[in-house]
C-alpha cells in the first residue's frame, strides 16, 4: 500500500512492477542480475479521486504516456529493493506534485526609492559613456 495523502492510497495490485536488467557499466552481474524496475502505473484504472487523475493527466511530463499510464525505470541502485523503493517514491512524489497548489501571484508595483535608484545608476552609466567619447575643443 502506497501512501498519498491522509486520505489516499493506492493498493499494491494497482502498481505493476516488474524487474528488468540494468544499462550500463556493472561488472559481471550486469548480464545475469535483473536489478532495475520498470514500474507501470494506470491512471485511469486506478482508484485515486477524479480530481488527482485530472491533474495527472493534464500534467505535461515525459513518463506519462499519451494512454495515461506512469511509467518509471529505477536502476540508480545495486539491489533490486533499493530500486523497488526508489521507484515506488519517484511515482508517490509525481502524484504529489500533481496535487500541490501554486500561490497565485500578486502584481506589485516597483517602490519609488527603487525607480529612482534605477534613474541614477542610468545617468551615472551615461555620464561614463560620455566621458568615453572624443574631446571636443
Amino acid at each position: 500500500m502506497l501512501h498519498i495523502s491522509n486520505t489516499v492510497q493506492i493498493a499494491d495490485w494497482e502498481i505493476e512492477i516488474s524487474a528488468i536488467r540494468a544499462q550500463g557499466a556493472g561488472g559481471q552481474n550486469v548480464n545475469k542480475v535483473s536489478s532495475a524496475i520498470h514500474l507501470r502505473f494506470d491512471i485511469q484504472r486506478s482508484s485515486l479521486p477524479a480530481i488527482y487523475k485530472e491533474k495527472l493527466l493534464s500534467l505535461s511530463d515525459q513518463r506519462i504516456t499519451k494512454d495515461g499510464v506512469i511509467i518509471i525505470k529505477a536502476q540508480q541502485f545495486r539491489t533490486q529493493e533499493q530500486n523497488r523503493e526508489d521507484a515506488l517514491q519517484r511515482l508517490q512524489q509525481l502524484i504529489q506534485l500533481a496535487m500541490k497548489q501554486e500561490k497565485k501571484r500578486r502584481a506589485t508595483k516597483p517602490t519609488r526609492a527603487s525607480q529612482q535608484r534605477r534613474m541614477d545608476q542610468k545617468s551615472q552609466r551615461g555620464q561614463v559613456k560620455s566621458m568615453r567619447s572624443k574631446v571636443k575643443y
